[in-house]
């Protein structure tokens, strides 16, 4: 009787370690770059990456950026983002890349591209960078 009350308090634990963020389902590894942006090409580099549980991080246009990112996979919904305050020439491709990550709220992980999208039909698509 004793094992039959340790395997559901083993699962239980198990599943509270297991990271339901999707830097639990993404490659921890991967680099993400923004290559397109609601069916258009995006005009500058940027970056997406999942470094550890409910965090994100990458390179905007023009500044470093992190944040928080805790919803459950596939849900995506980002916390307050920090970045570096550094001007360029790609500011307006910066000020659209933050605005559309903020509004984004399902994520989906196929092979080397995420998709991140919203139900007003907006649409962030990456490809991971080889490493």
């Amino acid at each position: 009787m004793r094992l039959l009350l340790l395997i559901p308090t083993a699962a239980v634990l198990l599943s509270a370690c297991k990271d339901e963020t999707i830097s639990g389902y993404a490659d921890s590894g991967a680099i993400w770059s923004l290559v397109e942006l609601d069916g258009v090409a995006f005009p500058a580099e940027a970056t997406l990456s999942f470094p550890e549980k409910g965090r994100i991080a990458g390179q905007a246009p023009c500044n470093s950026y992190s944040g928080s990112q805790s919803a459950p996979y596939p849900w995506f919904e980002t916390g307050p983002i920090l970045s570096t305050k550094r001007a360029c020439a790609d500011m307006n491709a910066e000020a659209t890349f933050f605005t559309a990550l903020s509004v984004m709220r399902i994520a989906e992980v196929s092979g080397s591209t995420l998709i991140l999208s919203n139900e007003d039909g907006r649409e962030m698509v990456f490809t991971s960078l080889p490493r």
